[in-house]
């Protein structure tokens, strides 16, 4: 049997015990003299443990970031969300993005119960076509992009259990961060602790053979504070061939180096050491038996196994006296994949033969920004910078049988290698024009570079090169009429390219890349209101969009795992999005998120031959017309919560013919959970408990866009519950 070379690492099982005794070396270093918070440096934080969560309809005084300018939320001229401690691991699993993110409208997370091909993550549709990884969000990790020049996300270094936020930027944004930027994602790591030093344990079990643990220590000390977060996840899964077993290190410093500037430094570093890959069901099968799994998936033995390390360094300076700052960060990622698929290898094939991909990828960046003041406090404020990637992949597939290449008719199908770099420099302009009123306009241009050298060149493939150009720009406004209304308008553009895996899919099975295969470009406009009434007990957000989408990126077939792409003439993408929160008293809260989502082709034709197939009006596959989740918060007692959430989903169609239609969740799906807060001196437990699909109803959690033989439907699980408990201490 033949393995990769492995890079050697450190098991991360074994590094839970030294989490302590690692971070104080740390902080030693960091801080060569206590000193008084106040007067050594910028303020740290305090714990999550004292924070409370922001609510996924945050008040308009929340600050937001994700806009690359620290503003206001009834300032900023676009529709943004936020989840906080309570909506991200108060009694949750933490295992999936739809546990927090559900709740947010215009946010539509599919949650596959497959770890070899994470969740479907859909911002007003941009990437809803994505059949693995994350396609068409820009996802962000303390500021530093998971997402890759070429487009494509990955959530393999968030660890939910350490992150203390999320903020969401919902429409076209690529005058911000260029490629793929149909909306964003923002994840901030909850990095200190109010004492010199915490540690807390948190472990939980549940149905399916879930278990998963994880160990957490944070502190301070004089100027630098930081925090060191190891977690290991199983699951044998509640379908057949499913099983998973995930390990991650997440761990960060921020140290002072001033009144207003801040170096950080993180390193995350993940092992996905098992991942069965199930596939997607036929409408017959699902009914049938949803735990099923696809049986070539069995028989070609599909997994993926995965190791990725990213390390970055980031220097802020906020906003001083003078009004000028700046933003400046490094970083690198490393990530070995081993996938095999269950797409048949060119005959002649036996049943059980596959095809085993394998990607070296080295991925380097850089970005830097300065905000300046055009007319002294209250003008305009200039922020300018440039943002560089570059990522290399070695890309090989071999023919598989059981799901590895041991059979001495195994032999290499493709050797090649793919560069890809981007550049994009930038400029946005903000302007409070009056107390009252708030000016934004930024542009951004972009030039994509793919490369591909073939190192195997018997087969007669070709060397290749693609460039791919933009220009992106936006338009804002937001008017605070009070703090009851608070309307905006934005007009914003964004464009995506195809990834580097659909440029290399070509349906003639030749090497380089598609050149029939281009960018897609959308207009957005949008006007949208926010506000709070009777003293913030009532909160809301709504959005009415309409997005252009020309030459759309669409999957017109996928084969055992292989998916096709081309681009469709266009679609028009109209919606509406309701967020309210009302909090009757304390301890009695709702939340209510409600998107609807009307998404068309309008030129479409699809040619086979003298055949002309014309689905101008036909629904874009895989989105729902409509999709509401209704949050219930109690507070019992002091130290005692109760949350119910209930999700209703419409049908959707899960093919571009619109002849798939997989039916909605009908009443819908109720999950409930409860935590307890103790505390012993400098000792508090929480523990927590939970039940997702109370009424235990059959369902499809997700779909596979266009898949070969009506292989579409990804169920969601029955009734399953779990609990667990979380320790924490304090060291003074």
């Amino acid at each position: 049997m033949l393995h990769p070379t492995r890079r050697p690492r450190a098991s991360l099982a074994l590094a839970a015990p030294v989490a302590p005794v690692a971070l104080l070396a740390v902080l030693a270093l960091a801080a060569p003299a206590a000193r008084a918070q106040g007067r050594a440096g910028t303020p740290l934080p305090s714990d999550s443990a004292q924070r409370d969560s922001t609510g996924v309809q945050p008040l308009p005084e929340v600050s937001i970031t994700v806009t690359r300018d620290d503003q206001p939320l009834s300032r900023v001229p676009w529709a943004v969300g936020v989840a906080g401690v309570r909506e991200l691991r108060a009694g949750q699993p933490t295992i999936g993005l739809d546990e927090a993110l559900g709740g947010i409208p215009g946010v539509l997370v599919g949650n596959r119960y497959n770890f070899a091909l994470d969740q479907r993550l859909a911002i007003r549709g941009f990437g809803s076509r994505a059949n693995f990884g994350v396609r068409g969000v820009v996802v962000l990790l303390d500021g530093i992009p998971q997402t890759l020049p070429d487009g494509q996300s990955q959530l393999t270094n968030v660890e939910l259990g350490a992150i203390d936020r999320v903020e969401v930027l919902r429409g076209s944004s690529s005058s911000l961060y260029g490629n793929g930027s149909g909306g964003v994602v923002s994840f901030t790591s909850d990095l200190l602790a109010p004492d010199p030093l915490r540690q807390s344990v948190r472990a939980e079990a549940g149905s399916f053979g879930l278990a998963k643990w994880q160990a957490r220590t944070a502190g301070r000390h004089g100027r630098a504070g930081g925090m060191l977060s190891v977690s290991r996840l199983s699951w044998e899964g509640f379908r057949e061939y499913s099983a998973a077993d995930s390990r991650q290190l997440n761990a960060g410093v921020d140290y002072a180096l001033g009144p207003a500037t801040t170096a950080s430094l993180r390193l995350a570093l993940a092992d996905l050491a098992r991942a069965e890959n199930p596939g997607a069901l036929t409408a017959e099968e699902f009914a049938a038996d949803p735990s099923a799994a696809a049986p070539n998936n069995i028989r070609r033995g599909a997994d993926k196994r995965t190791r990725q390390d990213q390390l970055s360094l980031r220097v802020r300076r906020e906003s001083a006296p003078d009004g000028v700052s700046f933003d400046a960060s490094v970083y690198g990622l490393t990530r070995d994949l081993r996938n095999a698929i269950a797409a048949a290898p060119p005959p002649p094939a036996a049943p059980e033969n596959g095809t085993y991909i394998t990607i070296d990828r080295a991925v380097y960046g850089a970005r830097a920004s300065a905000t300046l003041p055009l007319a002294g406090a209250g003008g305009p404020r200039l922020t300018a910078g440039a943002e560089w990637q570059r990522m290399r992949d070695a890309r090989q597939n071999r023919r598989s049988t059981a799901g590895r290449p041991s059979a001495p008719a195994d032999t290499l199908l493709l050797d090649q290698v793919e560069t890809t770099w981007s550049l994009g420099p930038f400029a946005q302009l903000l302007w409070d024009a009056t107390p009252r009123l708030t000016l934004s306009a930024g542009g951004r241009y972009d030039r994509v570079h793919f490369d591909v050298r073939d190192r195997f060149l018997s087969d007669g493939r070709d060397d290749g090169d693609r460039v791919l150009p933009a220009w992106s720009g936006h338009l804002g406004a937001t008017y605070v009429a009070s703090e009851a209304f608070a309307p905006y308008a934005n007009l914003s553009t964004s464009f995506e390219t195809p990834t580097t895996t659909e440029l290399q899919e070509r349906a003639d099975d030749l090497g380089g890349f598609n050149d029939a295969l281009g960018p897609q470009r959308a207009l957005t406009t949008e006007l949208g209101a926010r506000g709070s009434l009777w003293g913030r007990r009532v909160t809301y957000s709504a959005a009415l969009f309409r997005a252009h989408v020309s030459d759309a990126i669409v999957q017109y077939e996928e084969t055992n795992g292989r998916a096709y792409f081309r681009n469709a003439g266009a679609t028009r993408n109209d919606g509406a999005e309701l967020g309210l929160g009302v909090r009757a008293s304390d301890a009695l809260g709702v939340d209510v998120a409600y998107t609807w989502s009307h998404y068309r082709f309008t030129d479409y034709r699809v040619v086979s031959g003298d055949a002309v197939d014309v689905l101008d009006g036909k629904r874009l596959p895989g989105v729902p017309e409509h999709f509401l989740r209704v949050g219930l918060r109690t507070r019992p007692t002091a130290r005692t919560s109760l949350d119910l959430d209930h999700t209703v989903s419409s049908f959707v169609y899960a093919d571009d013919d619109n002849t798939q239609r997989v039916a909605g969740w009908g009443a819908g799906i109720t999950d409930a959970r409860a935590t307890w807060s103790a505390r012993v001196g400098r000792t508090e437990v929480q523990p927590f408990v939970g039940v997702r699909n109370l009424f235990d109803r059959r369902y499809v959690s997700s779909v596979v866009v266009n898949g070969f033989g009506g292989r579409v439907r990804e169920p969601g699980p029955g009734r399953n519950w779990y609990l667990g408990a979380e320790i924490g201490v304090r060291v003074r």
